[in-house]
């Protein structure tokens, strides 16, 4: 893991992967707060020159969009216009409700969840890889656990969970000194925040101050808000026949 000494030096450098809103955004608030000189990513560069004129001058704002092909090389850009990078974060994900499943939606959630967050996992990764030392954060979910009423949400953040816990395993296999945190919110109040009978729902800039807590802590792993490890441990155990008549 990356030791005190690395994480403290100035300036510490974090990239965001979709940061024009919900978690993402509030964790360059957090992270700008903390000192750190950071990368904001995402579709609409608007938001991101809005956010920048926010924080100030130690920004740097990349338009990436996972789902395509440019998705790896505009994060490597990103990463040398900083002249390197301590911490990347990959926050941007999609997800709907809809029992008619239109395929068009469905492989939309794959094509986010799944490629586009490979390509900027392996991405980051590499240069990890190469330098010797970094930290990888991705955001999966609690419906990584089992299947629900979004199969293709579901599935795609367990993707995400196996992929995270994979680069950790290499990680400690090699030696090198690199940190793979998986988040898994629960309900947190943004757009993917869908259905009914939401329950401990979290605001974005809570669930921002306890996501940067686990990275500062070097979690492997970390529900978010803390209370929903309760709801993780239920889930692995509930029997499939009641689980089906609750989700």
């Amino acid at each position: 893991m990356l030791g005190d000494s690395h994480i403290n030096k100035a300036p510490k450098k974090a990239i965001i992967i979709g940061a024009t809103s919900g978690i993402g955004c509030e964790l360059a608030r957090v992270l700008s707060r903390d000192g750190y000189t950071i990368g904001i990513t995402g579709r609409r560069r608007p938001l991101l020159e809005e956010l920048k004129l926010e924080l100030g001058d130690n920004v740097f704002i990349q338009v990436l969009d996972v789902t395509q092909a440019t998705a790896s090389n505009d994060l490597a850009d990103l990463i040398q216009l900083m002249a390197g990078v301590d911490l990347v974060i990959i926050s941007a994900g999609t997800g709907f409700v809809d029992p008619q499943l239109p395929w068009q939606k469905e492989r939309e959630t794959i094509e986010t969840n799944v490629l586009g967050f490979a390509a900027v996992a392996n991405t980051a990764w590499h240069y990890f890889s190469k330098i010797g030392t970094g930290h990888l954060v991705g955001i999966s979910s609690v419906a990584a656990i089992r299947g629900g009423d979004a199969p293709a949400y579901n599935a795609s953040k367990a993707f995400v969970s196996n992929y995270l816990q994979g680069l950790r395993c290499i990680a400690a296999k090699s030696g090198r000194s690199i940190t793979v945190t998986e988040i898994q919110p629960g309900f947190v109040d943004t757009a993917m925040a869908q259905g009914e009978g939401l329950f401990w729902v979290s605001s974005p800039k809570k669930a921002a101050t306890q996501i940067y807590t686990a990275i500062k802590n070097r979690k492997k792993h970390a529900y978010v808000t803390r209370r929903w490890r309760l709801i993780g441990w239920a889930l692995k155990l509930l029997p499939e026949a009641a689980y089906n008549k609750l989700s």
